[in-house]
């Protein structure tokens, strides 16, 4: 199956494609530092993307009349999410970095069989609600596509309108959902919504893959059988208190029924087998190097051991939580290297970040967790496979209907 990625980053989400089974047909990236590290893994230490195509540049001025002429099964990105970050400004359409009509009219020349967009969860915050509910609409009808001088607000009104009504050549059935990573496998604590949609003329009903983790079955590890701490050789002084009899006897019986599934991962878990960084780098382990000047104050506490850890921020300290620092159980702090951030995001160790520190730390913090982009677009291939298996069945079907005519 082939792909497109935009806004491609250090490149989590294709790589999360590739792994999937997805191959690229071209990764878009305006970033210089962001495609250096997409093209040294392409060239030398992740061979399984040596044939990526990278496009340095604006996705707005790409040429995509080649690649359109190819059957595209997917188009995948995380469109700039500044104008709906917390932190940002919150200007939504008013920003000029919103990068969803870019992704938008992608997907309405390209006309792939489905779309996956990642973005932060701020997009769903009831400031945004309308412009939300527009962004969906757009992207379900990409060829009603907004007139000269016509408002956003204007074109959702008529989006709205002809929404039920509109015969479009062009339509897709488009599913959000809000997931935090570490419901999937991820030692991160991140929140974010992704929008995948499906070409409507397929038939194909999704809905987004069922949680394989949960906290639920973290605390049982950890207050009921100890097997975490065990497992980590775990000092009792720096182990987490017991929860009260009751709340165990709670765990124990959600255990027993089947509900938890499997623990979450801890930043213990994810930086496991990598050593105490120094100030030089290891040639056993890249981008493992200590980044000195860390220190903890209100508010800024960094990401305890031995839960999953905040979610990674494209800044390079992490403000205002701290969440580009490790905790320990004594309440010392550092800043994560890159490779213990980059595990965070479930990079392969072989996997190299190019650029300094902060500026690797940006790429990571901008990132798509490569397992759960891998969870969805193997989903979302799977989907795409039993599509095709189905039409199929129905042409050959249909074929033998009317040979059973003329014979008959």
């Amino acid at each position: 199956m082939r792909s497109v990625e935009l806004f491609a980053g250090a490149g989590g989400l294709a790589l999360g494609c590739e792994l999937a089974g997805f191959r690229s047909e071209a990764v878009v990236e305006w970033d210089r530092w962001a495609c250096d590290t997409v093209r040294q893994n392409a060239t030398a230490s992740y061979p399984l993307v040596a044939d990526w195509n990278v496009l340095e540049g604006d996705v707005r001025d790409v040429d995509w009349s080649n690649i359109a002429k190819k059957d595209i099964d997917l188009v995948a990105g995380g469109p700039p999410c500044q104008p709906f970050s917390m932190g940002g400004k919150a200007r939504a359409a008013d920003d000029k970095r919103d990068m969803f009509p870019a992704a938008t009219e992608v997907i309405r020349t390209l006309r792939p069989k489905a779309f996956i967009l990642e973005n932060v969860r701020g997009l769903t915050r009831s400031a945004f609600a309308n412009y939300y509910q527009y962004t969906l609409l757009r992207l379900a009808h990409p060829e009603i596509v907004s007139r000269s001088s016509e408002t956003w607000l204007d074109h959702y009104k008529r989006l709205q309108v002809e929404h039920t009504s509109v015969a479009s050549d062009l339509q897709y059935n488009v599913i959000p959902t809000v997931v935090n990573a570490a419901n999937y496998g991820v030692p991160q604590q991140r929140h974010r919504v992704f929008m995948v949609g499906f070409r409507s003329d397929l038939d194909a009903e999704w809905s987004f893959p069922e949680a394989t983790h949960s906290r639920f079955a973290l605390e049982y590890e950890q207050s009921v059988t100890g097997a975490y701490w065990e497992r980590h050789k775990v000092a009792m002084k720096d182990r987490l208190p017991a929860q009260s009899p009751a709340a165990n006897a709670r765990l124990t019986a959600m255990k027993e029924a089947g509900e938890i599934g499997r623990p979450w991962r801890t930043v213990r878990d994810a930086i496991e087998g990598l050593p105490k960084p120094t100030i030089r780098n290891s040639s056993k382990h890249l981008n493992h190097v200590l980044q000195p000047g860390a220190r903890s104050y209100a508010g800024h506490t960094g990401s305890y051991i031995d839960l999953p850890a905040k979610t990674l921020k494209a800044g390079a300290h992490g403000v205002p939580g701290g969440e580009n620092m490790l905790r320990n159980p004594d309440g010392s702090v550092r800043y994560f290297t890159i490779r213990e951030s980059a595990r965070l995001q479930t990079f392969p160790d072989r996997y190299e970040l190019h650029g300094s520190w902060s500026e690797a730390m940006r790429q990571l913090g901008n990132a798509v967790p490569v397992l759960l982009a891998q969870t969805v677009a193997g989903s979302v291939s799977e989907h795409l496979a039993l599509s095709d298996f189905r039409a199929l069945a129905s042409h050959r079907a249909e074929a033998r209907a009317s040979l059973k005519l003329i014979t008959a």
